[in-house]
């Protein structure tokens, strides 16, 4: 059995290992400050950025669901790692060749279920790539080349043959230590009466990777007339690793040229994504054998950051035939999903990317997804265009469904618009009608927008305001102002989580003044934090950028940790005032003339204070 991995070298997985570059393949990562990043979290559903990384300090926050932490972190939330597992994962990219307390390596019997699934998968696609080179595989090359892809398009997207006999994966895979139990439990193999087999025999493979190029699935062409399956397309089945309602084909290829671009091109086929990246439409990704639904939705938006205003666009692609207008229309249902605008580009002879490149060349697919138009405006058309416009019943009948589709647009302005377009379309000579039941729909929704604007709770007092940002200041630079909070009194934090975080900082080092900044800093104050809930604290004050422009963050440290000084002073001011108060002249005169002492050297502190925050500011 594997032993535990040392300390030291989980230390230096944190120190090494930038969060940044391990978040950035998930997540689309916008400069916002001096040290920070923001995105869209992906562990909830958002439209507004409020996913924190910091990679001075190898921490990364959200401000909508509280999830946080270091990149080990991270990848255990987002795959479900084991906490050996995560570090495993990580130290081939910090460089580092993990030693474990007794000496020995992991252990392929007990490692996580996740890492042994992958390398099973990763061991897959390479057989059925060598495959693809083989006599039997003929027919597969025949079908890529008949379509227009070459030896060299193949190997780009990792396109492999399954061989027919029904068991050359399953002993391939024995052979290499693989156990049957998770061949199975992945959808590689499958069982039956008459013992194991292969579940994808005699095809043209494809491999699905997640955003990290990690293969974690397989989309199988059926080539032979014989093949007992009849579905065109078999793909892998639900798995640990492999959700099809969240996977999207191609997006390892295409999730860098989305965020550049901000653009992202859905078509509906594993062909189709590979003709379009041939033919200079690197923004192209697929569904996998499943609708395009809400967690697709959600994967894009990460990748496009949309920031609730319309600067990217979604492109759906579809076949021109009724079975792609369907689908079009579809996809109308779930355009709220996205803030970002919605097209939809269809070839009207019915072309698919790939026919469409084979028959007229690259540069037809680049003008398909050129000539898109507005999602809106398509089901607009599409609705009307079910009627007869020689008839004043179809008229009526086409006014009445482009409402439905018009009622549905949340802006306001653009709902009027539309409405005036349907009065067009239906040859209605004042649109004014239409454009006031549009106008007129958003009622309940401006309704909620009031409910969700109305002021929550008052906001906390300055000097809790100021306590936060000292904490924060402590964390993020130390170096600049550990000196002051190190004789800070205790009493100088009054919120009681405040004081919890204060106490791990105290703890993590003996002087604050002697930590450097950085992912260690951070991580030893997580270890000294009380608890859970302190922990979670450290990791949000640690990422939250100080309120401050750039350029000017040492000042404003100093100057806050100088205000909290002096409230911490001017607290013991005031106690030691009533305490004077309270005092007899004459019988506590030894005592009085003790306070008075102490309050004089407070009055000199409290200047020296200022005089510190002035020269900071």
């Amino acid at each position: 059995m594997a032993g535990r991995i040392r300390d030291e070298d989980v230390a230096l997985v944190k120190e090494r290992v930038n969060i940044a570059d391990v978040v950035g393949e998930h997540v689309t990562l916008r400069r916002a400050g001096a040290d920070a990043l923001k995105g869209l979290c992906p562990f909830h559903d958002e439209k507004t950025p409020s996913f924190n990384v910091r990679p001075s300090i190898g921490t990364y926050h959200c401000f909508g669901c509280n999830a946080g932490g270091d990149a080990i972190d991270f990848l255990r939330q987002l795959e479900q790692l084991s906490f050996a597992e995560a570090v495993e994962r990580l130290a081939p990219r910090a460089g580092i060749e993990l030693r474990y307390e007794d000496g020995s390596g992991p252990d392929a019997q007990v490692a996580g279920q996740r890492t042994r699934l992958l390398e099973a998968h990763r061991a897959a696609a390479e057989f059925y790539v060598e495959q693809l080179a083989g006599p039997e595989a003929i027919v597969g090359r025949r079908f890529l080349a008949e379509r227009g892809f070459d030896r060299a398009a193949a190997e780009h997207f990792g396109v492999g043959y399954a061989p027919a006999g029904g068991e050359a994966l399953l002993r391939h895979l024995r052979g290499r230590g693989f156990r049957e139990d998770d061949l199975v439990e992945g959808g590689l193999v499958g069982r039956s009466g008459r013992g194991p087999y292969d579940r994808f025999r005699g095809r043209l493979i494809w491999p699905i990777r997640d955003s990290a190029g990690a293969v974690i699935g397989f989309g199988a062409r059926r080539l032979h007339e014989d093949d007992r399956i009849q579905a065109k397309y078999l793909n892998t089945t639900e798995t640990p690793i492999y959700k099809k309602s969240q996977v999207l084909y191609g997006i390892d290829l295409a999730r860098r040229e989305i965020a550049k671009s901000l653009q992202a091109v859905v078509v509906e086929g594993y062909t189709d994504v590979m003709a379009c990246h041939l033919s200079g439409v690197g923004t192209a990704v697929a569904t996998c054998g499943t609708a395009f639904g809400d967690a697709h939705a959600r994967a894009l938006r990460r990748y496009l950051m949309d920031e609730n205003e319309f600067r990217g666009e979604v492109v759906f692609t579809f076949d021109g035939d009724e079975a792609g207008r369907k689908a079009a229309l579809k996809a109308f249902e779930g355009d709220e999903r996205f803030v970002t605008q919605t097209y939809v580009a269809v070839e009207p002879t019915g072309l698919d990317p790939c026919d469409l490149r084979l028959e007229r060349g690259p540069e037809a697919v680049r003008e398909l997804v050129s000539s898109r138009v507005p999602l809106f405006e398509f089901a607009l058309r599409s609705a009307v265009g079910r009627y007869d416009m020689d008839t004043a019943e179809g008229r009526t009948a086409a006014r009445r469904s482009g409402m439905s589709i018009v009622q549905r647009i949340r802006d306001t302005s653009l709902r009027q618009e539309y409405a005036r377009r349907l009065a067009v379309l239906t040859s209605l000579q004042d649109p004014n009608e239409l454009v006031a039941q549009a106008r007129g729909s958003v009622s309940d929704a401006r309704r909620a927008a009031a409910r969700e604007a109305a002021p929550g709770p008052r906001p906390s007092r300055a000097f809790l305001v100021a306590e936060r940002e000292a904490l924060k200041a402590a964390l993020q630079m130390p170096d600049v102002v550990g000196a002051t909070f190190d004789v800070l009194p205790e009493s100088a934090f009054t919120e009681p989580r405040h004081v919890a975080v204060a106490r791990a900082i105290t703890a993590a080092a003996g002087r604050v003044a002697d930590a450097v900044p950085g992912p260690a800093w951070v991580g030893a104050v997580r270890e000294a934090a009380a608890d859970e809930e302190v922990r979670a604290d450290v990791v949000t004050l640690a990422v939250e950028p100080l309120p401050t422009p750039p350029g000017t963050e040492k000042r404003y440290a100093v100057g806050i940790l100088a205000s909290v000084e002096e409230a911490a002073l001017a607290r013991r001011h005031s106690e030691l005032l009533g305490r004077l108060q309270r005092l007899d002249p004459v019988a506590e005169a030894d005592e009085l003339g003790v306070v008075q002492r102490e309050l004089m050297a407070l009055d000199n502190q409290r200047r020296t204070v200022r005089d510190r925050a002035l020269g900071a500011g």
